[in-house]
């Protein structure tokens, strides 16, 4: 018998009926779980947006626990509490159409003002037009390739305007040409726009530094819906102060960003608090790959989305 935890009884009940050899009880991380006890379990479901990282110290004593399974696609907070031989996988997909929803619409505030100016006029009563850059044959540039990339892509696409990408694999998808990373530097003062959306890892951090926002055209928004410390805040911080770029953030470094930190009080930047996967999409897409990932558990093939292989992670 396999016995798989997740966060709430909702959750449980939208996962029922169980394949033969699968119990799932409800674990929220604090409380004992519904049934048995935490030595029983052997596939944990992280409860969304678990930004507090000490429950995860229970891992390393858990008697049976096999697998762990992320709702997001960023896992770089979790690897560190990971017990050798469990296999981990991540939400890959699960956010993909909400954060690409919340890219385009940061893209639309800034460049068509709506944080700037629309909504300020409803204070100052002013009605003060100006010129704005439409998405309509605006250059795009995507940094990161994967799922989410791809959907923005598709968004944008909508909108007439003119993407291109740059991930490790240089390829076409869908009428969207991929570089290599090699070519970013030459593609970064083409472009209206560049988009952030990468996983965080050694090769990736601070890769947004004085010299890559340097190379950027005057005029030009960066967009992050990936990881804050992709972004040197110091160098981002100065280019905005002179003018000279534009940013749009659903991410930081630090976060959560202080509030009194120079950044929000920095102009020409829009600054949400992390909440591209932060939607009723989430809820969804999270039972549809978690009961993939039961039925694969209970037949015993090969599971989605793993990222750190273990006992569990192939058949």
């Amino acid at each position: 018998m396999i016995v798989v935890s997740v966060p709430d009884e909702q959750t449980r009940q939208q996962l029922l009926p169980a394949p033969e050899g699968i119990r799932i009880v409800v674990w929220d991380l604090y409380s004992a779980p519904s049934e048995g006890t935490i030595d029983d379990i052997a596939v944990v479901l992280i409860p969304h947006y678990q930004l507090d990282r000490a429950p995860f110290a229970q891992f390393a004593t858990m008697q049976n626990l096999q697998m762990i399974q992320l709702p997001s696609s960023g896992y770089e907070h979790i690897v560190s509490w990971l017990p050798d031989g469990v296999t981990l996988c991540n939400g890959r997909g699960i956010h993909s159409e909400e954060t690409a929803e919340l890219a385009v619409g940061l893209m639309l505030a800034s460049l068509r003002g709506i944080a700037e100016h629309a909504v300020n006029a409803v204070t100052d009563r002013g009605w003060n037009m100006r010129m704005r850059r439409s998405l309509f044959r605006s250059r795009v540039l995507i940094v990161g390739y994967g799922s989410v990339g791809q959907e923005i892509a598709h968004r944008l696409q909508a909108f007439g305007a003119e993407v291109e990408a740059v991930a490790r694999s240089p390829r076409v998808v869908v009428g969207v040409r991929v570089h290599a990373m090699d070519d970013l530097p030459d593609l970064l003062p083409t472009a209206d726009i560049v988009t952030l959306i990468l996983p965080l890892s050694a090769s990736t951090r601070s890769l947004v530094d004085s010299e890559f926002l340097a190379r950027m055209a005057d005029g030009a928004l960066l967009v992050n819906v990936a990881r804050g410390p992709i972004v040197d805040t110091s160098a981002l911080l100065a280019e905005l102060m002179s003018g000279r770029l534009r940013a749009a953030l659903d991410v930081t470094d630090p976060e959560p960003l202080p509030s009194d930190h120079p950044l929000w009080r920095a102009p020409n930047v829009i600054i949400t608090p992390h909440e591209g996967g932060n939607t009723t999409a989430s809820a969804f897409k999270t039972i549809e790959l978690m009961a993939a990932q039961i039925q694969r558990l209970a037949a015993g093939t090969e599971l989605e989305n793993v990222v750190v292989p273990g006992r569990l992670a192939a058949s």
